[in-house]
């Protein structure tokens, strides 16, 4: 049976995001399969007008799942119900990755305050997130993997691609640095 991965995906999610991510974890010989989630069970539309039915809603939650994946996008001041499942990962230690605009949602409720993160800039978690307390904590980087929290900004979809395909060991380690530079260089060179 494979493991269950989900992605949160609310109203004017950023669907690119989930692109790579989705696409690798649910290929035939991978262990994993996406399963998304969302605070209801009405459809969801992505920024880019894909219609989805989400598979869960938070509290039809499946007890076992490897990682939860918050998407970025336009909901965000919105989605404060999907707390007590992060608090859940948290507790029971299972992995969280956050792109974009869901690592300043972590960042405003205080998960990024004491952990190596990052976001879409330090300026922009200083405005977006008012009670943001990790200032000193934060790094210039395009993903940044503490214990059981990544983090990416919105330009590092390759990346936070990257970082979690390693932290739940899809492949090896070498087949998913050769796959991140086959997509960040593609073919050819301009």
């Amino acid at each position: 049976m494979k493991k269950e991965v989900l992605i949160f995906i609310s109203n004017g999610y950023a669907d690119w995001e989930a692109g790579y991510l989705s696409a690798e974890l649910n290929k035939p010989e991978s262990e994993y399969k996406v399963k998304t989630v969302s605070l209801n069970s009405d459809n969801v539309q992505s920024m880019g007008g894909f219609t989805v039915i989400p598979d869960y809603t938070i509290d039809s939650l499946p007890a076992q799942f490897e990682m939860l994946i918050l998407i970025g996008g336009t909901g965000w001041k919105d989605n404060s119900a999907i707390t007590p499942v992060i608090e859940s990962c948290i507790q029971n230690r299972t992995p969280i990755a956050a792109i974009c605009d869901a690592s300043t949602f972590l960042a405003e409720h205080g998960y990024l305050d004491e952990i190596p993160h990052t976001g879409n800039s330090l300026d922009y978690l200083k405005e977006f997130a008012p009670n943001y307390k990790g200032h000193a904590n934060f790094l210039e980087k395009q993903t940044v993997s503490s214990d059981d929290i990544i983090t990416a900004n919105g330009t590092a979809a390759l990346e936070f691609t990257r970082e979690v395909l390693k932290k739940l060991k899809v492949i090896p380690v070498e087949q998913i640095d050769g796959w991140y530079t086959f997509f960040k260089n593609g073919f050819y060179q301009e």
